[in-house]
């Protein structure tokens, strides 16, 4: 027996021989030599030694001559790493979620959680109106207020906040963002319908130490967005973030005499506390926030000292400054990893004034909000629950020119969630909650998700839930100032604005299916949603003398189909398109008629390469286009003929593209467009040359004002 020592055989001693099957073995002598009885019945010899690869022989013959055994080979560790894709859909978890993480936003310029969705079909965006161009985002066919927004799972985005505060919290600070489509889970409150949208901010233990990012386009807006982080101990870190912005450019390319952007600043602080230590299982963060917003609007010879509230020249400003205070506290049973208790509290106060020409509209709304929540197991981990009690309270003080409106809203819950979790079969998530409010009444929230593993990496997803709330219909929609519509509420005895509350079911089925195809991974996806309308504050257009909120007599739902397809067609190379159908039907006074704006279909395509890193150098290319179909157009036939739109606008398209250079692990460049196929709506402002006339009306907006914006902007990092 010998063994290989470069190009020399040396004699290896003790190394094992034995037949194969048997007892029967013996070692090899100082010089390698063995002998071991013959058996007819046994043909295979064993040969092993520690450091050397063994060796199977067979036997054929008395002398089996030189039999060489080679040294183990040793390797350096190998790690191999796979990025999960930054946007993600599990096939386990029971509810519908789309889980998107920061990497995704830096797709676009994504300067604020508004722009956070440029490249994710869940969700659609859209623009208000022509003349405050605030953003604003829809699921399942129903605008935001029918969504659930929250920061860190705590209520945000609510009330006054409704039409800019997408707007109040900066991309650079968000960590991950998960939308859940349907009711939502119990533990957040009873007023999501269409779907959930939790917002995750960046930590400052495992943030980077120190973030720089500006940003600017063609238009004039700049960016400034910066992170600082320091940990005073390993368990105790502390981050100071700063985010500015300002739109100084008078743009106006329509020749409507309008601006085609509001004028605007913002200064925007946060400073946040992390608590963490995993051995003793407590955890907290406590954060503030302050920001103070304006924007100035009109046409392009409004000057605000000579022109506020005249009809020298049409112009509003919104003037708004909001305080955040919130934290949390948790704490996992060191032995009973399985079981935990949380307890969160928020303050808020968001303070709005503005006038839209000749109309005042200003709003004080304050905020309170704590729940406790208690997570634990029932015999084994494949039973869980979670249980706590919710408490909030809001106050809300607007004036609507000589009118003024006051509410309090108080509300106290407790809630269940059982969970039943088998990842290889039937997975479910049965809540109930139950609240007693001042305005709402007391009632019930029943909330359900089921997930069914059908065969391998497909899932199939059902869920049903209600939600209830009260409409903000000035907050919600602050648009119609700028028109010279006459406001008509219908009032129906209720405790919002003398009408009753909203009320909606909420129904989905899903299938996700994986797959691979030439090795790489498929993801296709189904789902369809309705909701139904048991009560509805219905905003009637259809008149374009006046806006009419009245309780809604008759039909309201939302029917809405999506179909994805994710898939890797090279190395890095990725595709993902998305269909939409939509079917938002609401019975008006004057008739049933579908939801105007809406688009009826939607197509999505989104294109992403990134090349190998190389020494931290990288290209990013990033590419999206979004197609909107035909939309309703609120009735304008009682206008004079050049002031009438025609019963739907056109469909279009929309193109958006990036190319960012990384250019080392700490310093990143990007250039970029949007819309930079130029399509803009023809007339976006009816009757824009006479603003005090009872034509004009800036609220029927389909499709954008700007032209191509084109951006460049840098990220450093340490």
């Amino acid at each position: 027996m010998e063994y290989r020592d470069g190009k020399e055989n040396i004699a290896l001693p003790d190394a094992n021989v034995y037949w194969f099957s048997s007892a029967v073995g013996t070692t090899t002598d100082s010089s390698g030599n063995f002998t071991i009885p013959y058996r007819a019945d046994l043909k295979k010899l064993i040969i092993s030694s520690v450091g050397y690869r063994s060796d199977t022989i067979l036997v054929n013959r008395p002398d089996l001559g030189n039999i060489i055994l080679y040294p183990t080979v040793v390797l350096d560790e190998v790690i191999v790493e796979k990025q999960v894709a930054p946007l993600q859909k599990s096939l386990f978890k029971v509810q519908n979620v789309v889980s998107v993480d920061s990497r995704e936003m830096l797709k676009a310029a994504c300067c604020n959680l508004s722009e956070s969705f440029e490249t994710n079909p869940a969700v659609d965006v859209n623009i208000s109106d022509a003349v405050l161009g605030a953003k604003q985002i829809q699921m399942l066919g129903l605008n935001s207020p029918y969504l659930l927004f929250t920061q860190e799972n705590m209520p945000a985005i609510r009330g006054a906040s409704q039409i800019f505060g997408l707007s109040f919290i900066p991309g650079s600070w968000i960590e991950g963002i998960q939308i859940t489509k349907g009711a939502g889970g119990v533990l957040n409150g009873f007023e999501s319908i269409s779907g959930h949208i939790n917002s995750e901010l960046v930590k400052p233990i495992i943030d980077k130490r120190f973030f720089l990012n500006l940003y600017a386009n063609n238009f004039e807006r700049y960016e400034f967005n910066s992170r600082l982080n320091h940990n005073l101990t390993d368990n105790i870190g502390t981050g100071l973030y700063i985010h500015a912005n300002l739109r100084n450019g008078n743009i106006e390319n329509n020749g409507d005499s309008f601006l085609d952007t509001p004028l605007a600043k913002q200064i925007n602080f946060m400073n946040r506390w992390q608590y963490l230590n995993p051995e003793n299982g407590w955890v907290s963060y406590a954060t503030i926030q302050y920001l103070n917003d304006s924007k100035e609007i009109g046409q392009l010879d409004f000057n605000i000292d000579t022109d506020k509230l005249t009809n020298n020249n049409w112009g509003s400003e919104v003037k708004t400054s909001r305080l955040d205070l919130s934290s949390k506290l948790g704490y996992v049973f060191p032995e009973s990893p399985y079981q935990s208790f949380g307890f969160q509290t928020a303050y808020s106060n968001h303070s709005q004034d503005a006038f839209y020409g000749l109309n005042i509209y200003n709003i004080n709304h304050s905020s309170f909000y704590s729940n406790f929540i208690f997570n634990s197991i029932i015999g084994s981990t494949q039973h869980k629950f979670k249980t706590g009690i919710s408490l909030t309270h809001d106050s809300f003080d607007e004036t609507v020119n000589s009118s003024n409106y006051y509410r309090d809203d108080n509300s106290i819950g407790a809630f269940f969630e059982y969970t039943y979790d088998n990842l290889e079969g039937l997975s479910f998530v049965a809540g109930l909650r139950a609240d007693t409010h001042n305005n709402l009444g007391d009632f019930f929230t029943p909330r359900f998700h089921l997930r069914y593993s059908l065969w391998d990496k497909a899932s199939l997803r059902a869920s049903f839930g209600r939600g209830k709330r009260g409409a903000n219909i000035f907050a919600e929609n602050q648009q119609l100032f700028a028109s010279s519509r006459q406001i008509i509420i219908n009032p129906n005895g209720g405790n919002y604005y003398g009408l009753k509350p909203e009320k909606a079911w909420n129904y989905g089925i899903s299938f996700m299916q994986k797959l691979y195809i030439l090795n790489r991974v498929l993801d296709f996806s189904i789902d369809f949603y309705r909701t139904d309308f048991v009560d509805q504050v219905v905003v009637d257009w259809e008149n374009p003398r006046e806006i009419s909120f009245y309780n809604l007599e008759g039909d309201s739902y939302s029917n809405s189909l999506q179909i994805d397809v994710n898939y890797e067609m090279l190395q890095d190379f990725h595709i993902r398109a998305t269909y939409k159908h939509f079917d938002v039907v609401t019975d008006y006074n004057s008739g049933v008629l579908e939801k105007p704006l809406q688009p009826l279909s939607r197509f999505f395509v989104n294109l992403n390469y990134e090349t190998l890193q190389r020494g931290g150098q990288q290209w990013r290319f990033d590419f999206t286009s979004n197609w909107l179909g035909k939309q309703r157009l609120p009735n304008t036939e009682s206008n004079p003929v050049e002031f009438q739109l025609p019963p739907y606008s056109p469909s279009y398209m929309l193109i958006n593209a990036q190319v960012t250079k990384v250019f080392s692990n700490k310093f990143e460049f990007y250039v970029g467009g949007e819309n930079i196929n130029n399509f803009t709506q023809n007339m976006p402002i009816l009757s824009g040359n006479n603003p005090f006339g009872p034509y004009f009306d800036s609220t029927i907006l389909y499709a954008p004002v700007l032209k191509g914006t084109y951006y460049v902007g840098f990220r450093y990092k340490i």
